[in-house]
Order: structure tokens, then sequence, then C-alpha cells
């Protein structure tokens, strides 16, 4: 496989796929989800400008620890679509999520130094369950295990500490197209880790709370 010159400026799709490692059908999901833009030559072909590749590698590793398609391209969306990502653009991104990233890794290190322990899911399995939450008590209090849940929203309007409101969207905040296509394609939408636990990690809608508008 040839190395793409560091002088090409702007590439094919085959190219983007073979430098980011993302598949080109993948590619073609991300530009109809908003995500990647391209402009299309006389031949009706796509070409993507080389810093294409850093959104590319943004999304793939936002969703890699779980952050849903929508969110990403909510924070991408704050920027003109033919706007070149600066590095005070990637350091506002970087602030935009800081909050809902330390909570995320809170709740993440949460589950994972609680699975040995009661997690006030009601299957009263475990010998600590008896002491923890004696007669599934905490069961009074919602769905869920209660005790990953505890640090959820109270502002939360997509039910993330029980049930997400149904017939809306699902976890990763896609209309159920999109998600069918998501599926299909191969691509993660951020329910990689897709459980009730998981649930506690979602940001709640409209989370960017740093996030203002952009001027073109």
């Amino acid at each position: 496989m040839s190395q793409i010159s560091w002088k090409t400026h702007e590439l094919t799709v085959g190219e983007l796929s073979q430098r980011s490692g993302v598949p080109a059908s993948a590619l073609r999901f991300y530009e109809r989800q908003g995500l990647i833009h391209s402009r299309r030559t006389s031949g009706n072909q796509r070409r993507y400008t080389r810093d294409t590749l850093r959104r590319v590698a943004f999304v793939r590793s936002s969703q890699r620890v779980g952050i849903p398609l929508a969110r990403i391209r909510e924070v991408l969306s704050l920027f003109p679509q033919d706007h070149v990502l600066t590095k005070e653009d990637w350091a506002r991104i970087s602030e935009c999520w800081h909050a809902d990233l330390t909570e995320r890794i809170e709740q993440l290190s949460n589950l994972r130094d609680s699975l040995t322990e009661c997690i006030g899911c009601g299957c009263l399995s475990i010998n600590k369950c008896a002491l923890a939450n004696p007669y599934d008590r905490l069961g009074e209090q919602g769905a869920g295990a209660r005790r990953l849940l505890k640090s959820c929203s109270n502002d939360d309007s997509r039910g993330v500490c029980g049930s997400p409101e149904p017939g809306v969207q699902d976890v990763a905040g896609l209309d159920s197209k999109a998600s069918a296509e998501a599926r299909s394609l191969g691509v993660p939408t951020g329910e990689a880790m897709n459980s009730e636990a998981t649930d506690s990690v979602v940001p709640a809608s409209g989370s960017f709370r740093n996030c203002g508008s952009t001027s073109a």
C-alpha cells in the first residue's frame, strides 16, 4: 500500500479510508450525519480536505470512550462546515467536554470498582447485597442499578437514570433509521458498552454547558 504524499491537500474517499483506517462506507455515513464534509468534482467524486483526517480521528477516539455520535455532531456543528479547525478551536472543544468527560471518567471508575460490590440492581445474588440492599429496598427509588446511577443529573431530560424515552432516539442520540444504518455498516455509535449501567454515563441532552454559538 503506497504512502499518501504529504503534499496532497485533497483526498479521495479511498485515500481518506487508507490513512484513517476507517472503511469508506463508514466515512460516507459520517458525511451523511454531518460529521465530515466533502466537495464534489465535475465527475461527482468526493474530495476531502486533508484536515478531515483529524476530524475522523476525533470522531473515532470519541466513540471508543462511548461518546454518542449525536454528541460528537453537536460539538462539531459549532463550527462552519468549510472551517479548518485550529488549535484554539480544538481547545474550545476540549473545554466544552471537560466537565462531561470528567463525570464520565468518574462514573466508569465507579462501575469498574463496584462490580464486586452490591450495585443496587435488585439481583440480591451477592452476599453483600443483604447488607447494602436488604429486601431490595433500593428498588423503591426507581429502576436500574441505583448505586451506579447515584451521580445522574437531576435535570436529566432523556431518562438516563432509568430508561430512555421510547420512540425518540436511541442511546447514541441518532434516530432509528440512522442507528440501523450505523449498525449495518459496523460503525460504533456510542453503544459499545450497551447496558443498564452504561446509560448512566451518557451525557444528558444539552450537556455542553460551556459551549456557545460561534461566528462563521
